[in-house]
């Protein structure tokens, strides 16, 4: 798929937001725009803030498929790279934690006020704003039993990028360059 110059630009934008951002700016600023565009609803994130209620989700939502079944889904998003490698280096998640994060998710249920029942997550996002290896995917695979491992979904760096331009979601603020200086704006100093 050949992309535009505008796209490019775009794409080159948000990557460079993702390298700088926070995992709560990767949330609120990046994901919850996106799962709202991409059709998903009641999309509740769990915050950072106070993680002792989050068992393993960042965010639950739910999608209506056009039959009026409901599925919800959990996601636990890293800001960096994910990989399987024995030593941890700054920026990358643990796979073990993403492990334990993992079934934490699809173990624990949610309360879905709408409905007014708990409901247990049909599917798990890992999301990363990094990479997340093929190593890191083998990995976790290998961790979960065949029916916890067909509920999990990867979604990483160049999956985010990918849609942001697809759908033609505006870009986080922070992401936008910074304006060009107005040479009209009035200013009390004498222009010489």
């Amino acid at each position: 798929m050949r992309q535009s110059q505008a796209e490019q630009e775009r794409r080159q934008l948000l990557a460079s937001y993702l390298d700088h951002c926070s995992e709560d700016d990767l949330i609120e600023e990046v994901l919850l725009p996106l799962f709202r565009q991409l059709g998903y609803h009641r999309i509740t994130a769990a915050g950072h803030k106070d993680k002792a209620l989050e068992y393993g989700k960042d965010i639950w939502m739910r999608y209506t498929l056009p039959t009026q079944h409901v599925l919800y889904f959990g996601l636990q998003a890293k800001k960096g790279k994910l990989d399987a490698s024995g030593v941890t280096k700054a920026g990358n998640a643990n796979m073990a934690e993403i492990h334990n994060q993992a079934l934490m998710m699809q173990a624990h249920e949610i309360f879905d006020p709408e409905t007014n029942r708990r409901v247990l997550v049909d599917h798990a996002f890992i999301v990363a704003g990094g990479e997340i290896t093929k190593a890191a995917r083998n990995w976790l695979g290998n961790a979960l039993d065949a029916t916890k491992r067909s509920q999990i979904m990867f979604m990483d760096r160049d999956d985010i990028l990918n849609l942001y331009v697809v759908t033609s979601l505006p870009l986080p603020e922070g992401a936008l360059p910074a304006p060009p200086p107005n040479p009209w704006s009035r200013s009390d100093e004498p222009p010489f």
